[in-house]
């Protein structure tokens, strides 16, 4: 035999191989909701009409305990798409576009790589620098069927009926088909008309979207495909209405997962048809498990572990969320989940939950409990919602599904709360947590350094840092003499901490006045602005609004987002920055941008 024709004969065998390993992969499908807890009746809510998806819940896997890591949908999806926890990569704020190291890569690439054709349809959101070369196709008109004949496909289709935005006009009455009369009110809502009329339209997107995902249920058989598919379904966060999406709770983080396997591929599932499990699984796992389906290497840099197929490994014993900057609103919280507890630390606890943010109250709801609350017509629990954080926070979930009881000081759940607050801090130095960076210096190293490797590089002196977050949001004033400390700190985040504390404190760190005002000129912006905010609780007002106005002509726009969340809170007595808050909204401002958004509100309050 020829060397030509021995090398025809291994080219066809490869390439018969290839097209036989290949045939034998499943292919993956993605539905993907917008903006919903498990409001559906597979869960046991009988007020949803979600036909589709309870059946679809019969022929899989129905998850109790899936969570988002994070109640919100961009950094939501960028753990989704890169298979690490946010915080860790420097892109847990909303609709930040800070890079990632270049060997993090958008899963679906390994997929095309192994000869999948990758599809989606067609949100993306990611949070981040895009990588298009994820998918063959992205689009409203991605499909999969147009891949080869007899390629293997992974693809993701978006469903966008349910997301919050559907409820920000309203339906007249008479056209919905949910009963507002008959809406069962979580109890920290008001029964305002409002609420009840956004909580029916609410379920209609539900039902809208149910039919959808059916639509695509049944195309997939249509295409003769069902039998080599593995479907998921799940939502990209909870939601939608006030104190759900965008807060740290069950409702926002806890989300529906079925996963149906064909009866080929019934031996990668963990279970039986119509079988439900308590296994605890969070978005970080997702690309490492569908990589774990389809017979691929997992890479190292990834943060999650499968919970299927392959390389499937022992069930987590938590999941872990969190929360950043929301829009034109700086926050952080951190949260961690196991089966019967939440736990959750607030390390800017002087910040109200109810910061307003333009996005959110659009829904008629909103200004609806913020009006019964101005009015003092609200109980106690629908009132902690305009009422400052406590610091830490521990809700049973089995027996307070709405996370209202908070037992964080009760001595019977002592030790369930140390060991909560220990996974917390530990997950926080293990992930390498960047979010306590004040995003005004965030922002600047990323124009050099992915915050990733930054968090490396031993600059970033991450346990002085987490252990003076703690302290200074743990509201206990015999930490005052080391705050006061740490205000000449050498590094800045230190710094910045410390300051917080000071204004976490109030009245109870007046002796840190005289060590606050040389930071009114600290070289880093974002203490500046922090040292400006607790000089003002002390009485400071004419040097610390001239330090916020400054901030304001500053060229980072978290910088300028910070002052302006300060600025708010004064009233009148920021008259002096009026000017600099005006300029912000010439040129021909768009409104997406955050300052922008905080500067009108700023004027709107005082124009009253």
């Amino acid at each position: 035999m020829s060397t030509r024709v021995l090398l025809l004969f291994l080219l066809i065998f490869v390439v018969a191989e290839t097209n036989a390993q290949q045939k034998d992969k499943p292919n993956i499908l993605w539905i993907v909701s917008e903006d919903n807890s498990p409001f559906l009746g597979c869960y046991g809510d009988t007020f949803a009409t979600t036909p589709n998806l309870d059946k679809f819940a019969k022929q899989g896997i129905l998850y109790k305990n899936a969570f988002a890591t994070a109640p919100v949908c961009a950094p939501s999806r960028n753990t989704l798409i890169t298979g690490m926890y946010a915080p860790s990569l420097g892109t847990e704020h909303m609709r930040s576009t800070y890079p990632v190291p270049d060997y993090v890569k958008f899963f679906p690439r390994y997929f095309r790589e192994a000869g999948y054709y990758t599809t989606n349809n067609s949100k993306k959101d990611y949070n981040t620098t895009d990588q298009l070369e994820a998918w063959d196709e992205s689009s409203g008109k991605a499909t999969y069927k147009n891949r080869k004949p007899g390629q293997p496909f992974f693809a993701v289709f978006n469903l966008n009926v349910s997301h919050e935005s559907g409820i920000h006009t309203a339906v007249p009455t008479e056209k919905l088909k949910h009963d507002p009369e008959k809406v069962k009110l979580p109890p920290y809502h008001p029964a305002t008309p409002e609420m009840k009329h956004d909580w029916a339209q609410y379920y209609d997107k539900l039902e809208e979207m149910d039919r959808q995902a059916g639509a695509l249920l049944k195309e997939l058989e249509a295409e003769g495909l069902a039998e080599n598919t593995i479907v998921f379904y799940y939502s990209d966060n909870g939601g939608i209405l006030g104190r759900s999406k965008r807060f740290v709770y069950e409702s926002g983080l806890r989300v529906p997962l079925i996963i149906r396997f064909p009866e080929k591929y019934s031996g990668l599932a963990p279970n039986t048809p119509g079988s439900v499990t308590d296994r605890i699984v969070t978005f970080n796992d997702f690309a490492p498990s569908v990589l774990s389906l389809a017979g691929l290497e997992i890479p190292a840099h990834m943060q999650g572990k499968a919970f299927l197929g392959s390389k499937e490994v022992k069930e987590r014993a938590y999941a872990y969320g969190f929360r950043g900057r929301m829009d034109e609103r700086t926050d952080l919280s951190r949260t961690v989940r196991d089966k019967k507890f939440r736990y959750i630390r607030n390390y800017l606890p002087h910040k109200i939950y109810a910061q307003y943010l333009e996005y959110l109250w659009k829904a008629p709801s909103m200004p609806s409990w913020e009006a019964e609350f101005k009015a003092g017509r609200l109980n106690e629990d629908q009132k902690k919602f305009w009422q400052e954080k406590p610091a830490e926070e521990l809700f049973d979930i089995e027996n307070d599904p709405h996370n209202i009881h908070n037992l964080a000081a009760d001595p019977k759940y002592k030790d369930i709360l140390l060991k909560l607050r220990k996974a917390n801090h530990d997950w926080l130095i293990e992930s390498q947590d960047v979010g306590f960076i004040p995003e005004a210096l965030l922002s600047k190293i990323s124009e050099t350094t992915p915050l990733r490797d930054y968090s490396k590089s031993g600059k970033y002196e991450l346990s002085k840092v987490i252990e003076t977050a703690e302290i200074a949001s743990s509201r206990d004033k015999s930490h005052l003499k080391e705050l006061i400390k740490r205000l000449s700190d050498k590094d800045a985040v230190v710094r910045y901490w410390a300051v917080i504390g000071t204004i976490v404190l109030k009245d109870d760190a007046i002796a840190a006045k005289v060590k606050l005002q040389p930071l009114l000129s600290d070289p880093e912006v974002a203490v500046r602005i922090a040292a400006a905010e607790a000089l003002l609780a002390f009485g400071e007002t004419d040097a610390a609004v001239q330090t916020l106005s400054e901030a304001l002509k500053s060229e980072n726009q978290m910088a300028r987002v910070q002052a302006l969340n300060v600025l708010e809170t004064i009233g009148a007595k920021a008259q002096p920055a009026f000017e600099n808050v005006k300029s912000l909204l010439k040129g021909n401002p768009k409104d997406s941008d955050y300052d922008v958004r905080a500067a009108k509100k700023i004027l709107e309050l005082t124009s009253k």
